[in-house]
């Protein structure tokens, strides 16, 4: 089995972080990355805003949870029993997980693959983060964290275009040292059809 198949296998979500920021270098690999991802027409219109304030991380972080309304995980309905999300724990207050570096994706708000043009370049980072040892986390419905007066002051300080919304986030650090890479759940093969 070649190297990117054996990173695709193992990529797990991270939903708890360590406290220590990742390396410059190895931050640009996982950009670089994203910035090599498809896009609809190669128009390449993502923005990268990466911000690594741990104040203003935790800051939209519990704006966007505050704003978040996912339905309340059940005994037999939830995202993860391992390490918890938002919707599973409503202890959580921070939706970005206290990550050390969040990714927001930006996209032009009229147009019609914007929000795929993030979700691929997403995953580019993501297997781009597994093969580096760098814990990811998708979160979608990024607009929810600038939903307030201190997220728009934000949006102004990073100058971020009006013609543009956050499609979504990307949380990027090393997963704490006492948690286990979380475990696959198993693979339902009755999803593949051929004719």
């Amino acid at each position: 089995m070649n190297e990117t198949i054996k990173t695709i296998l193992h990529r797990r979500t991270i939903r708890r972080f360590d406290t220590k920021q990742i390396e410059e270098a190895v931050l640009q690999q996982i950009l670089q990355a994203g910035l090599c991802a498809p896009s609809a027409g190669g128009r390449q219109g993502v923005i990268f805003a990466v911000c690594q304030n741990k104040e203003i991380n935790e800051r939209l972080g519990k704006i966007k949870r505050a704003n978040s309304n996912p339905r309340m995980a059940t005994a037999t309905s939830y995202v993860s029993k391992e390490q918890p999300s938002i919707a599973d724990d409503v202890n959580l207050k921070n939706a970005f997980y206290n990550a050390p570096t969040v990714i927001t994706m930006f996209a032009p708000k009229n147009f019609l693959f914007a929000v795929e043009d993030c979700a691929v370049a997403a995953e580019n980072m993501m297997l781009a983060a597994d093969s580096l040892g760098i814990g990811s986390c998708y979160i979608g419905q990024g607009w929810t964290a600038f939903a307030d007066t201190y997220g728009q002051e934000i949006l102004r300080k990073w100058e971020i275009r009006t013609d543009y919304y956050a499609v979504m986030q990307l949380l990027l650090g090393y997963p704490k040292p006492e948690d286990n890479h979380p475990t696959a759940k198993p693979r339902k093969h009755d999803r593949i059809l051929r004719f």
